[in-house]
C-alpha cells in the first residue's frame, strides 16, 4: 500500500497552509449511539456542580486552596500519595485500555470530540448548512445574508463556550462561589470575571479556529497511539482484502470476474471525516475513531446492495487473516487487569480512613519523670478530619499500658472537613531494662470506636 499519505498532514497543504476542513453531516447507526452517549455525558457534565453528596460536590478540584472533593468525599494535601497512586494506576489502565480497544475514548467519550461534533459542528450545520453550503458560503462576497449567518454563528459559539466556562469553573472553585461572582458586580469580584471570560474566549478559540488541530497536533493521547496500538488492537479500520481493486460501481457488472473490490471509490468515507483522512490508507494517528466513515460506508452499501461492515471495528490481525473479531484471551485477560486497576482507584478514592493523624515527640525535649515514678514524654499532634462528619476525639495508649494526657481539655472537638493541632503527654510505667527507644501505638476514638491509630517512639533512659 501507498505510504506516501505518512509523509504530510491532511490539514496542511505543501506550503505549509492550513487546509480547512468541511466534513460532510454524519448519519447513520454509529452517529445516532454516539448522540445518545454524548446527550447522557453532557448532561452529566452540566448538572454536575449542582449533585451534592452530604453537603460537598460529586465533584470539585480547588487546586487554589488544595481542596478536592470526589464524589462528595474531601481530599487534602496529606492525601496526595494517593493521588500520585491514582495518577500512576491511571497511566497504567489507559495504556491497556488503548492497546485492547484503541482510540474507542476520543470517538465516545473524549469532551473535545463530543463538544466539537455534537455541539458546534451542529450549530454550524444548523446555521451554515452542510459541508458544500459551508464552502460556497466562505466563497462567497459579503452580503448582508452571509454577515447575518456568520455573526449569528459565533455569537451562539462564544454564548456556549461560555457556558462551559462557567461549567469548567464551578468544578474548580464551587457552584456556591461561582454563583456570587456571576450574580455581583464584575468590580467585585474582577479577578473571577477576567478568568470567566478567559476561559471563555479559549474555548471559543478551540471551537471555532483550531477545532481538528487540538486532537491532530496538540493532545499527547493522540500522539502515543503509533506505540500504544499494536496489530491486536481495535480500531476503525478499512477492509483492504474485500475493497481492493477499488473501482467505481457499474451497474449489473461482475466485479469480482473483473477482480475488482467492494470500494466503489465513492470518496463518502473521506468526505465525512472531520480530521480530513482517507482512512483507506490504513490506521493513522489522525483518526479520532468517530464512526462517521463506518456510517458512510454502509450507507452507500446499503444502497448498492452490498455487505456493510467494509469500513468496521476490527483489528489488522482480522483483517490480514480475514477472520471476525471476537473476544479472545488477550481481550479479555487485558480487560480483567483493567477492571482490577479501576477497582483499586476507586478503592483508594472512596475507601479511606476519615482521620489523618500525625504525632511526633516534640523536639528538644527529654524523658521526664513523675512524682509516682512513671515516666512521660510530650508530643505535639496535627489531625486533619477529611470526611463529613464532626468529630470528638479521644486518645487512648494502646500499647504498652499506660496514659495519654492532653494538654488543656480531654477531647478534642473536630468538625468536617477541619484540622487541629496540639500537645499531649504519653505516660508510661518506668521500663526496666527497655531499650532507649520504646515503640508506642496511640489510637484516636470518636464516640468509642476507634477511627485511627498512630505508631510512633517513647524516649526512656
Amino acid at each position: 500500500m501507498e505510504e506516501s499519505f505518512r509523509d504530510s498532514l491532511a490539514t496542511v497543504d505543501d506550503a505549509g497552509n492550513r487546509k480547512w476542513v468541511y466534513p460532510k453531516k454524519p448519519s447513520g447507526k454509529f452517529h445516532n449511539y454516539r448522540v445518545l452517549v454524548s446527550i447522557i455525558l453532557l448532561t452529566l457534565l452540566f448538572s454536575g456542580p449542582f449533585i451534592k453528596i452530604n453537603g460537598n460536590p460529586i465533584l470539585m478540584l480547588n487546586v487554589i486552596e488544595r481542596k478536592f472533593v470526589i464524589f462528595g468525599s474531601i481530599f487534602y494535601p496529606q492525601d496526595f500519595y494517593i493521588f500520585m497512586f491514582v495518577m500512576a494506576v491511571g497511566v497504567i489502565a489507559i495504556g491497556i485500555f488503548t492497546l485492547v480497544f484503541g482510540r474507542l475514548f476520543c470517538g465516545w467519550v473524549c469532551p473535545q470530540t463530543i463538544f466539537m461534533e455534537m455541539v458546534f459542528r451542529k450549530i454550524e450545520y444548523w446555521i451554515e448548512g452542510d459541508w458544500n453550503k459551508q464552502k460556497a458560503l466562505n466563497k462567497a462576497t459579503w452580503t448582508p445574508s452571509k454577515v447575518f449567518k456568520k455573526v449569528l454563528k459565533h455569537i451562539l459559539f462564544f454564548a456556549v463556550s461560555f457556558l462551559i466556562s462557567n461549567t469548567f469553573l464551578a468544578y474548580i472553585i464551587g457552584i456556591e462561589e461561582l454563583t456570587s461572582i456571576v450574580t455581583a458586580p464584575p468590580s467585585e469580584h474582577i479577578v473571577g470575571f477576567l478568568s470567566i471570560l478567559l476561559f471563555a474566549f479559549t474555548f471559543y478559540i478551540v471551537f471555532s479556529r483550531l477545532r481538528e488541530q487540538i486532537c491532530t497536533s496538540v493532545c499527547p493521547y493522540g500522539r502515543l497511539q503509533g506505540v500504544l496500538l499494536d496489530e491486536h488492537s481495535i480500531v476503525v479500520a478499512y477492509d483492504y482484502k474485500r475493497g481492493e481493486n477499488r473501482a467505481k460501481f457499474r451497474k449489473n457488472e461482475d466485479r469480482a470476474a473483473q477482480a475488482k473490490g467492494d470500494c466503489v471509490d465513492c470518496h463518502q468515507c473521506v468526505n465525512v471525516c472531520p480530521t480530513g483522512i482517507d482512512i483507506r490508507n490504513g490506521t493513522q494517528l489522525e483518526c479520532v475513531h468517530c464512526t462517521a466513515c463506518m456510517d458512510a460506508c454502509d450507507s452507500i452499501m446499503d444502497k448498492l446492495s452490498m455487505p456493510g461492515g467494509l469500513i468496521r471495528y476490527t483489528s489488522e490481525y482480522h483483517i490480514k487473516n480475514e477472520s471476525k473479531l471476537k473476544l479472545n484471551k488477550r481481550t479479555i485477560g487485558f480487560s480483567l487487569l483493567l477492571i482490577a486497576l479501576t477497582s483499586v482507584i476507586f478503592g483508594l478514592l472512596l475507601f479511606r480512613n476519615k482521620i489523618e493523624a500525625t504525632i511526633l515527640r516534640t523536639p528538644g525535649t527529654l524523658l521526664q519523670k513523675q512524682a509516682d515514678g512513671r515516666w512521660s514524654n510530650l508530643y505535639n499532634y496535627n489531625i486533619v478530619n477529611k470526611s463529613n462528619e464532626d468529630f470528638v476525639l479521644e486518645f487512648k495508649l494502646e500499647t504498652p499500658q499506660g496514659d495519654v494526657q492532653i494538654i488543656g481539655d480531654s477531647t478534642v472537638s473536630l468538625a468536617k472537613g477541619s484540622k487541629t493541632s496540639g500537645s499531649l503527654f504519653v505516660i508510661i510505667p518506668e521500663q526496666k531494662n527497655a531499650t532507649r527507644q520504646i515503640p508506642v501505638v496511640i489510637g484516636i476514638y470518636n464516640n468509642g470506636k476507634q477511627v485511627d491509630k498512630v505508631e510512633t517512639n517513647f524516649l526512656g533512659e
